[in-house]
């Protein structure tokens, strides 16, 4: 589905991620997990074109998108739900998922609604009257209107309580097996790597380790650096 080769990038002269090279096949789910500014969120946003790569390649589908624009690789068939700022607050929540249906020539509402029933309760509110998890369930909503065949998560569940992260964790689980595979940069790791094929550890811009989710659950020293297990320590 996606090669990401030797991809080095950040803002202006200063380097953020460096020579990483990960890839995720067609209906798998990869988490990337590491520190805060390691540069997680800096790599999905290279690869969705908003910031233009120093050096490396992309391949998507078989073709090389290197440099290519955000609206360019929706055509193509990749999302991209950020962090923040990821609904238009004053529309209502129809009114943001039509906006996401904007590439199709007849959308289908129902079928988003039938994934998320609890927008469909809401759909004639504003987005800003939503709870964050609402808010997260309509930006993926959003995003899975064009029928993407890869999503990019950036940290969904972000301030979220922990029962809306197990609710958010399960959409996105039934995401990867349905619809489209997803890349997920996620600080909440067990919660991510639970529902993971497979999994990235970056620290300082560069990858440092890669294996299976479980294989990750159960590495003694990854365990104490970054799954909270005893002796744990602050990366």
């Amino acid at each position: 589905m996606l090669t990401v080769e030797s991809l080095s990038s950040g803002y202006g002269q200063m380097n953020v991620v460096n020579d990483i090279s990960i890839n995720i096949s067609q209906g798998e789910i990869v988490v990337i997990i590491g520190p805060n500014g390691c540069g997680k969120s800096t790599l999905l946003k290279t690869i969705f074109g908003l910031i233009k790569p120093y050096s490396g390649k992309m391949i998507f589908k078989g073709e090389d998108i290197t440099g290519s624009r955000p609206f360019d690789l929706v055509g193509k068939g990749m999302g991209f739900v950020p962090q923040i700022d990821n609904v238009f607050p004053n529309l209502s929540v129809m009114e943001n998922i039509e906006m996401g249906g904007y590439l199709e020539k007849k959308p289908d509402f129902s079928e988003i609604f039938d994934f998320f029933p609890i927008l469909h309760d809401k759909k004639k509110e504003k987005a800003r009257s939503l709870s964050g998890g609402e808010r997260q369930m309509l930006a993926m909503a959003r995003a899975l209107m064009t029928r993407p065949g890869l999503i990019l998560l950036d940290e969904p569940s972000a301030g979220l309580a922990p029962k809306m992260v197990g609710m958010l964790m399960e959409k996105i689980k039934e995401i990867g097996k349905t619809r489209s595979s997803v890349i997920l940069v996620e600080q909440n790791v067990k919660s991510a790597l639970s529902i993971a094929d497979r999994g990235y550890i970056m620290v300082m811009g560069r990858k440092v380790f890669e294996g299976k989710a479980d294989e990750i659950l159960d590495h003694k020293e990854i365990g104490r650096l970054y799954l909270g297990k005893k002796d744990a320590c602050e990366p």
